[in-house]
């Protein structure tokens, strides 16, 4: 390609820009290149200029198309010197002329600042008890942890100086200054001490708005018992309930420990002359706000309370950061720059310097200092939005598709074009519903990128369920699709570990010519990103870590979802921050949101609710998307956007959303006003999707057929279950081997690559040692590769990184090229060679392989779906063969027969029970002869959910996310009455329930069972490794590993493995995995092992099992 380069650089940016772009191209000018490069070096060039920018750097790059034809690229520093097309300005001004930055929509912006800045000047008053200056001071009266915590004690100081006044009498009390100490302690009421009531049934409106933002600077209430029976009308009441028990509980204790915690020997910073002026500055303006908003319900405004809390906890967070600076001959140290100067009016700490444990800021300075930088973040989030990177002018994401299959990206994409303005002042909510194979990845991110301002670009996330998808989606976007650079796209990886063997396999990978793409299994390191951490003064100054900047400053973010549900899930509020910034300044893509359980669901619920009322627009993504799971989460982001814009808004503009709807074949929008607008509109989109799906059916252009499977009841007990088990799916394996075989070109063999996925591990553990000592037919052999969760990481990327090599069928004889299965054919005689994955869960999504057949355990219509989804996946032509044996029963129908068994995965509880657990009895042939997605999206008018295993899906979504009432009383007799119930909506439709953390308890994500982590470590001869179980040192950052192999683990043996013509497909020897990683990265195998040889498992099992066939599991 032909590029000019134009640099618009001044000082010594000039020269350095000079010096990089001569050493790839050739001078047209003082200021411009021309040169031809190829893509890869173009990026070279432009990583090398962004390495070395400064202030003064302002290079573009034009691609020269043709005679009269030149396009933008990208630019690089200050883009202001260039307008959108890449030209120069003729003339420029210093002179801010159009004052764009003077307006903005930020009509509760002076609120906002008003409430975070008094309430910072109130924050941590309590830490002015005997108490805590005591344990600042290294002399804590009592052990373990503040019998009261400081915010609580301040709420009480402030409650006491507010006493019964209105809040125009106290407000007034502050302006005019003349208050003492005695003032905040005369009505102090001693929590442990004496009788107390609750503050927020006394406080007035705007005195509890501001407590509230005081007491949650830290933590958010939580109801002191362990399982609160929580009633959804009753939230305002429990609010008014809030006592020192909601901050944090404490059992009985002495009266002579707490009198400490209520004593101020030592004064208050109320008495310092700084504070009060700010104080009655503030209180001036609050005044006034108050009076000419008489009818305001303060806590009631979301958006006010929770940005304000935002900014006051960035301001502690930063402003606590703050100690001294080195000098330049390191023996001298001052305050930081950004300390402001308090004269003291008492000797009262803040807090201690973490690495000299000596006293750092005095109370007075830490609460003006909050004030102010609390001020600064409110002032500062407005410019936010628009001075963090975006996506401008990509070419892979405006380029039209070549491909007649993905031409439908085209339309959705110019579909969000016309949805671009509106949905600005409106929000989007769009529903992606393309089949699988059909390229949703890139046009989610197309449609995402169309929706964008042009002239501004594009910022959005993409937020994963799994854990595997976050690097696989991340590389397409970075490699395969859209050519994204490191500073365009942040990918939120779970740990150093998991990226390096990500990167170590792929090495592997393309030198046998196909890069593959590897999962990301641990969950708990950095971003991924080579951008500019410091691109607002806001970041650089108040967010320290590198990583959680390019969390927010990123244009581009693929992420598990875990990284954003902080925002609303974490009653810490530490964690909430860095997911609010990244909500408020960039658009929301939910993939394969029905992916997650039924217990997961509130969660999600409440983070569309947190994006709509943050601003951000919406697209959930999925074939399968159910009309309640749809249905539910609008409703939510219809909540969330009506705060929003009643604080953001023009005014008085009544709610209305944009929303659209996309597949393979159709692309409509409408605007939708209320939530029953919006169903009619699903369900009409809906309808026309599920009659092209039934058109494809009777035109027999299907890839999938399948066929029920009796187990026969021959009502078997213990291990010989499991064999009887393993006898009817290895059948059904051999049978549709015989009919979905392909030849191998150069042994002539029948081979077959199938999947037969369980439902739990510890069944799926007990088949495969089953079908290890199967009998097979004389000219049959299996090669059997056991997948799941529970293999050390270094194992399962191993083996991940063969399936996904393997299971790539585009090109249909390229895997008889894989050298291990080619040397498996070589090494063995038989005629029919069956390559089997034997699985759990993990199969289903996340991993793009293609099977060539699948036996099922049956656990939800979801999982077969998406299963059925894995099925001749990369080869688009229609086949009529059956390929999917669906067992009638699974594993758990035998063992426990009375009890749900469609659970954990599945949707069955002892709630809501199912008739039969027989698929012939469950399902209508219509919904298992050729799975498509029709069962999942669309609904029956009346649900048999005890009779019918896809209405039970439909039933329990329904009740989980969508508004139930309870009728209590004789309807009869003219008493009843009809009470909603505690729902996922109760989120927002519950007064004040987002101000408490109940609903994050009673409704928790991802609240699994506890998990432990293990290592393998080498032995001290290296010739073997030991398990060793990690805990935490008490009272260090520090990791200790202790040796465990004798009490928690059993060896199996190699002779378990035995059957003569069934062998392991893909066998890892820990040891040797473990060598090549260390001599890959030159690090000891110790550290390696340390690094990689580990995994989670369940803490409540105290033995396991493990072979490096197996992986772990329970010993049974």
């Amino acid at each position: 390609m032909n590029v000019l380069f134009v640099a618009e650089c001044t000082k010594s940016a000039l020269k350095e820009t000079r010096r990089i772009l001569d050493q790839f191209a050739e001078r047209r000018g003082e200021r411009t290149w021309q040169t031809a490069i190829t893509m890869e070096g173009l990026k070279t060039v432009r990583r090398l200029l962004r390495k070395t920018a400064r202030k003064n750097t302002a290079v573009a790059c034009h691609w020269i198309r043709g005679i009269d034809h030149s396009e933008l690229l990208w630019t690089v520093g200050n883009s202001l010197h260039f307008n959108t097309e890449g030209a120069v300005p003729t003339n420029s001004t210093k002179q801010d002329i159009l004052r764009l930055a003077d307006e903005n929509d930020w009509h509760s912006g002076e609120l906002i600042y008003l409430l975070s800045s008094f309430a910072a000047l109130l924050h941590d008053l309590g830490k002015s008890c005997d108490a805590f200056q005591l344990r600042l001071a290294n002399q804590a009266h009592h052990d373990g942890p503040n019998l009261y915590r400081h915010e609580w004690i301040s709420l009480r100081l402030f409650q006491a100086f507010v006493g019964t006044s209105t809040d125009a009498e106290w407000l007034q009390r502050i302006i005019e200054g003349n208050y003492h100490t005695a003032d905040w302690l005369q009505a102090l009421q001693r929590d442990g001490l004496e009788a107390t009531d609750k503050p927020f049934a006394q406080l007035p409106p705007l005195a509890a708005a501001v407590a509230w933002l005081v007491v949650t600077h830290h933590r958010l209430p939580q109801h002191p018992e362990k399982d609160p029976s929580l009633i959804a009308n009753q939230f305002t009441n429990y609010f008014k309930e809030i006592n020192a028990e909601w901050n944090q509980h404490s059992a009985p204790t002495a009266t002579q420990l707490i009198t400490a915690y209520w004593s101020f020997s030592q004064g208050l910073p109320v008495i310092n002359n700084l504070w009060q002026k700010r104080a009655t500055r503030l209180a001036k303006r609050l005044l006034h706000y108050q009076q000419t908003q008489t009818e305001m319900n303060w806590l009631n405004n979301l958006y006010v309370m929770h940005i304000a809390r935002l900014s006051l906890m960035l301001a502690d967070h930063h402003y606590s950061s703050l100690s001294t600076v080195q000098g330049p001959n390191q023996s001298t140290s001052s305050p930081h720059p950004q300390r402001i100067s308090v004269p003291a009016a008492t000797v009262l700490q803040a807090n201690t310097n973490r690495k000299t444990g000596e006293f750092n800021q005095s109370l007075e300075e830490h609460l003006v200092g909050v004030a102010i930088n609390a001020g600064y973040i409110c002032h500062s989030l407005p410019d936010l939005e628009r001075s963090l990177p975006t996506l401008k002018n990509h070419r892979g994401l405006r380029k039209r598709s070549e491909t007649a299959r993905f031409r439908w990206q085209d339309k959705a994409a110019d579909l969000a074009t016309v949805m671009r303005e509106p949905s600005q002042q409106q929000g989007a909510f769009i529903i992606n519903m393309a089949s699988t194979g059909c390229g949703k990845t890139l046009a989610n991110a197309r449609i995402m990128y169309a929706l964008a301002e042009p002239s501004k670009g594009a910022r959005f996330s993409v937020a994963l369920g799994l854990r595997s998808l976050t690097l696989q989606t991340g590389e397409a976007y970075r490699q395969h699709k859209m050519y994204l650079d490191e500073d365009q796209l942040a990918i939120r990886v779970g740990g150093s570990a998991s990226k390096a063997l990500f990167e170590f396999y792929q090495q592997q990978a393309e030198q046998h010519g196909s890069a593959s793409i590897q999962d990301l299994i641990d969950e708990d390191g950095g971003v991924l990103f080579e951008g500019d951490y410091h691109a607002h003064p806001l970041l650089a100054r108040t967010l320290h870590q590198d990583n959680i900047k390019a969390l927010v400053a990123a244009p581009v973010l693929v992420c598990t979802v875990d990284h954003l549900t902080p925002a609303t899930e974490s009653l810490r509020g530490g964690r909430q921050i860095a997911p609010m910034l990244r909500l408020m300044t960039s658009d929301l893509v939910l993939d394969e949101i029905d992916d997650y359980g039924l217990e997961d669901l509130p969660a999600m619920a409440r983070l569309v609710h947190w994006a709509g009322l943050l601003g951000a627009r919406v697209m959930l993504s999925s074939a399968t998307l159910p009309p309640a799971l749809v249905q539910g989460l609008y409703d939510a982001y219809r909540a969330g956007r009506e705060h929003y814009q009643a604080n953001r808004g023009q005014v008085k503009t009544p709610l209305n959303i944009c929303c659209a709807w996309v597949d393979e074949q159709h692309a409509v929008r409408a605007d939708c006003a209320t939530s029953e607008q919006f169903k009619q509109h699903h369900t009409d989109f809906v309808q026309r999707r599920a009659k092209v799906l039934n058109q494809a059916i009777k035109q027999q252009q299907i890839r999938r057929s399948s066929e029920l499977i009796a187990i026969e009841q021959a009502n078997p007990t213990g291990l010989e279950l499991y064999s009887h088990f393993a006898q009817q799916i290895l059948a059904s394996a051999l049978q549709l081997h015989t009919t979905n075989h392909s030849i191998d070109p150069r042994t002539g063999k029948k081979v077959s690559f199938g999947l037969i996925r369980m439902a739990n591990i510890q069944p799926l553990i007990q088949v495969a040692l089953a079908l290890f000592n199967a009998t097979l037919p004389e000219d049959t052999r299996i090669h059997l590769c056991v997948y799941h969760s529970q293999f050390p990481l270094l194992m399962r990327s191993a083996i991940e990184a063969e399936l996904d090599n393997s299971l790539k069928r585009q090109q249909p004889d390229a895997v008889f090229e894989r050298p291990r299965i080619k040397q498996a054919l070589h090494n063995t005689a038989e005629t029919n060679q069956l390559f089997i994955v034997l699985g759990s869960p993990v199969t289903e999504v996340g991993r793009d392989h293609d099977y060539d057949w699948a036996v099922v355990e049956p656990s939800s219509m979801r999982s077969l779906i998406q299963l059925a989804g894995r099925i001749r996946r990369h080869r688009p032509e229609p086949y009529l063969k059956t390929n999917i044996h669906l067992l009638q029963r699974n594993i758990k129908s035998f063992i426990a027969p009375h009890r749900p068994v469609f659970t954990k995965p599945g949707f069955e509880t002892e709630q809501v029970k199912l008739i039969s657990h027989d698929l012939a009895q469950l399902l209508e042939p219509k919904q298992w002869q050729i799975i498509d997605a029709q069962p999942r999206i669309v609904e029956c008018e009346e649900l048999n959910p005890t009779q019918n295993l896809v209405d039970l899906e439909h039933y329990q979504l329904q009740q989980t996310l969508l508004p139930q009432f309870k009728t209590t009383g004789s309807p009869r007799r003219g008493a009843a009455t009809t009470t909603l119930i505690l729902g996922a909506h109760s989120w927002w439709s519950a007064e004040h329930a987002s101000l408490m953390g109940l609903l994050q308890k009673a409704q928790p994500f991802r609240a699994g069972a506890t998990q432990i982590d293990f290592a393998l470590l080498p032995n001290a001869a290296e010739d073997d490794f030991v398990l060793h179980e990690i805990t935490q040192a008490p009272g260090l950052n520090q990791q200790l590993y202790i040796a465990v192999e004798q009490a928690k683990l059993i060896r199996l043996p190699d002779a378990s493995l035995s059957a003569e013509r069934v062998q392991p497909w893909i066998q890892e020897d820990y040891l040797e995995l473990l060598t090549a990683q260390a001599t890959a990265e030159e690090i000891s195998l110790m550290h390696c092992a340390k690094k990689y040889g580990v995994l989670s498992i369940n803490s409540q099992v105290h033995l396991w099992c493990f072979h490096p066939v197996l992986g772990f599991f329970i010993n049974s």
